[in-house]
């Protein structure tokens, strides 16, 4: 029988970093897929506010809401017992007041029982992080590539590829410690810069697109899957394409449907033994 896995917690992280063990950490939005992040033993997972293009089908993430990231971490939460979840705060949930973040950062909390919450941003949400933390919730920082202000960035481009924007992510990075933040996820930058930051900090650094030297990796369970089909970023491993399997089940599927060869006898519910002859003096009754 397989022991049961002990409850991964924030201290278990900084253990984590400390013996040098990486951490695996993956995004999910639903039960199903959960269960299976928590039956692989996961370490951590992002109720991404990514779920906007891999579940609802829009552009980017700007579109999500508080209520749709609430009703996704609850699923995963209740899938994934044991897994360090971090529910990802939605465009306009904490930019516009330490207060309203405060409150947002608490649904997470009181409604979906996560473990911790993840918002973007350096040195411009200092005070939201200071905010969060003073309420008891622990903080993921994320810097680099940040999805909700890629307007301002001239898109989903890398950051830190220069000297003078790789100071700022550095700057970033310190700030964020300075507050308190006790994770950080680095998305999309240099593996050098990447490794100076990871080194520097006495936090859990996360990679997306970072390189191999931080303390652990993400990825987006769509794209590592290969479900998510509009595109695939640079940083991506593929280690399934579910997509081609689903499409030719359903294939398959529309295949035996016209020939009429489903469903089969095996897959029909049969009458009671004996009521069969009734059912046929049923029948009479309404020739």
């Amino acid at each position: 029988m397989m022991e049961k896995r002990r409850k991964v917690t924030i201290l278990d992280l900084y253990a984590m970093k400390e013996r040098g063990e990486k951490i695996s950490w993956l995004t999910a939005y639903d039960y199903p897929t959960a269960q299976f992040a928590e039956a692989a033993s996961m370490d951590m997972i992002l109720v991404g506010d990514s779920l906007g293009m891999c579940v609802y089908g829009y552009e980017g993430t700007v579109p999500v809401t508080m209520d749709q990231c609430i009703v996704h971490s609850e699923a995963v939460r209740r899938a994934a017992p044991t897994a360090f979840v971090i529910g990802d705060m939605p465009f306009m949930s904490y930019q516009a007041s330490d207060e309203g973040a405060v409150l947002n950062a608490g649904r997470f909390l009181k409604e979906a029982g996560v473990d911790a919450i993840k918002l973007e941003g350096g040195v411009r949400v200092i005070s939201r992080i200071r905010a969060i933390l003073d309420a008891g919730i622990v903080v993921c920082g994320h810097i680099g590539l940040t999805p909700q202000s890629s307007g301002q960035l001239g898109g989903h481009k890398a950051q830190g590829r220069t000297v003078e924007s790789a100071r700022l992510l550095i700057e970033d990075a310190l700030a964020i410690e300075e507050a308190g933040a006790q994770l950080l996820l680095l998305e999309a930058v240099p593996p050098e810069v990447a490794r100076f930051i990871t080194g520097k900090l006495s936090i859990p650094v996360l990679s997306i697109g970072a390189g191999p030297d931080c303390d652990g990796q993400l990825l987006i369970v769509s794209d590592m899957i290969g479900q998510f089909q509009a595109f695939t970023p640079k940083f991506v491993k593929k280690y399934a394409n579910v997509a081609e399997v689903i499409t030719n089940a359903m294939k398959e599927y529309i295949k035996d449907v016209k020939a009429g060869a489903f469903p089969a006898d095996e897959h029909c519910y049969h009458m009671l033994k004996g009521e069969d002859e009734k059912f046929k003096d049923l029948i009479k009754e309404y020739e």
